[in-house]
């Protein structure tokens, strides 16, 4: 008798298991899938290593009577969590699934989510989401935004404890866009994935406006426009597969170190090719990625935020198998002037970076922060702060190495030893001062050359003297602002020769609940 009703009993787990795995059920999961879109378990199984995957509460169901939903009962209630591993690296998941009642986020579903996000914070490990949600669940009123609220708080505790990922699998709209925006990193898929606080109709209800999905809140919009999202992904297999190259460059949490990795690129490898590389018209662009990747390890750079601000570079990369985090101003945008879009992108770059033990270095190649009415009715002054905020504040190593122009306040803000970077180097052909050899002769000299009989000719002689005067990296060097004036072909070499000196670096900031950064 025992051995039938254990029997029964195993057949009861079979099937109930092979319910859950039904999501909303297999008409709802064959239409999802249409256009190359995966279901919310097809998802876990690309991101995390095979066979890895441990799910956690299966068969919850949400409690709500209201309009019908009594007969809405579906084990997981819309969202599978759990955890894993990527490239043997334990993470904590969850994936909602969209064919369950929209993917809508009713109490129980905030429930499951909190709890894996508890454990990450216990474990030291990621968490990531995987969001395909309509936003809160109506039906359930209030109870499910407090769910939103306690997902919130959580991701703000975590934030700077343990690395938050996002992938936007789908439309999102409400508070499903919140938690999102405030982890380290947003992905998002082209023609499928959506975000917006209001959607087109409720837009074109308020304001007339008219606007289709992808304009508001499209994958484009978010990676080129609003820069909330760092990734734009060709297709969710993309997506997944670009989360776990990112992970490879970051340590589980806090307390941790990035993870090492072994190369075969020699550390004394020479870059001949950047000792050419630098015009000799001081107003000619240069591609900065092509100093970045030559530097680095396999010549491989991870660019973040690649189609937004183009006028500032920022990603991961490695020397000597060491991840590091790379700012650089691009010459070829806006001459690489720091804007307000350069200096948010930057500064949150660098604070995330900080807050989990990567090395900062950086190329510099700034005239200055853009100038125009737009930029400082719009505040430039604030954000462009936020920026110095971040090189200052930081502990971590920090690198920096001037290729050329370096003028004025954006010379302070790039990473200057001024703001406590630990080794600053500088080329030949790096221009550091307080602003560019024609505005400061025209400041300095300006009676002299209005008392002229030529006027244009003395201009130029005189911007020939303060050029050979003062654009150049050895002023600086003299003061002690600058290490040292390298041959460019020497940066890779020096670069880790200093990650390699610096790798025991201590430093702490004073003791403070937290620091009023201008936001």
């Amino acid at each position: 008798m025992n051995e039938l009703n254990t029997e029964a009993r195993l057949h009861d787990l079979e099937k109930r298991n092979e319910l859950a795995m039904q999501g909303g059920g297999i008409n709802r999961l064959s239409k999802h899938k249409q256009g190359g879109r995966l279901t919310a378990r097809e998802r876990l199984d690309v991101l995390l290593d095979p066979g890895s995957f441990v799910e956690m509460d299966r068969f919850v169901t949400h409690r709500c009577v209201n309009f019908g939903l009594h007969d809405q009962r579906v084990p997981g209630d819309g969202v599978v969590t759990g955890y894993g591993r990527v490239n043997g690296k334990l993470v904590y998941v969850y994936s909602q699934d969209f064919t369950v009642i929209g993917g809508s986020m009713s109490r129980t579903q905030a429930n499951k989510i909190c709890k894996v996000m508890d454990l990450a914070a216990k474990s030291g490990a990621p968490i990531i989401g995987l969001n395909d949600s309509g936003g809160a669940r109506i039906q359930e009123g209030v109870e499910s935004l407090g769910g939103y609220a306690d997902i919130f708080t959580r991701n703000v505790m975590n934030s700077g404890v343990v690395p938050q990922i996002t992938g936007i699998m789908g439309p999102c709209a409400g508070g499903a866009v919140y938690s999102p925006s405030i982890t380290d990193f947003v992905f998002m898929v082209k023609n499928s994935s959506y975000m917006f606080v209001t959607g087109p109709d409720v837009i074109k209800t308020v304001t007339h406006e008219e606007v289709t999905k992808e304009q508001l809140g499209g994958a484009d919009t978010h990676s080129q426009k609003s820069g909330v999202a760092h990734f734009c992904c060709n297709e969710d297999k993309h997506l997944l597969l670009l989360i776990r190259e990112l992970l490879g460059f970051l340590p589980s949490n806090n307390l941790d170190d990035p993870p090492v990795l072994p190369t075969t690129d020699r550390p004394d490898r020479l870059c001949e090719s950047l000792n050419k590389l630098i015009p000799d018209n001081p107003k000619k662009p240069y591609d900065m990625s092509t100093v970045i990747t030559e530097v680095v390890d396999e010549h491989y750079f991870l660019e973040v935020h690649k189609h937004w601000a183009q006028n500032i570079i920022v990603g991961f990369a490695r020397l000597n198998g060491r991840p590091i985090g790379v700012v650089a101003n691009q010459p070829q945008v806006l001459a690489g002037c720091l804007n307000i879009e350069a200096s948010r992108k930057a500064a949150r770059f660098l604070r995330f970076c900080d807050s989990f033990n990567v090395p900062i270095v950086s190329f510099v190649d700034v005239p200055g922060f853009l100038p125009g009415t737009d930029q400082e009715w719009s505040g430039i002054i604030t954000h462009g702060a936020k920026l110095l905020y971040a090189y200052a504040e930081a502990t971590v190593p920090k690198l920096t190495v001037i290729t050329r122009k370096a003028y004025g306040g954006a010379y302070i803000v790039m990473g200057s030893k001024l703001l406590r970077s630990d080794v600053n180097l500088a080329y030949p052909t790096a221009e550091i001062a307080v602003m560019g050899a024609e505005g400061a002769v025209n400041i300095i000299f300006r009676e002299e050359i209005a008392k002229s009989k030529d006027p244009a000719a003395e201009r130029t002689r005189l911007t020939k003297e303060y050029e050979a005067k003062f654009s150049n990296p050895y002023i600086s060097a003299e003061l002690g602002y600058t290490d040292e004036v390298i041959e460019p072909a020497l940066t890779r070499k020096r670069l880790i020769d200093g990650i390699e000196m610096l790798k025991n670096k201590r430093e702490t900031n004073p003791p403070k609940k937290h620091g009023n950064i201008p936001l």
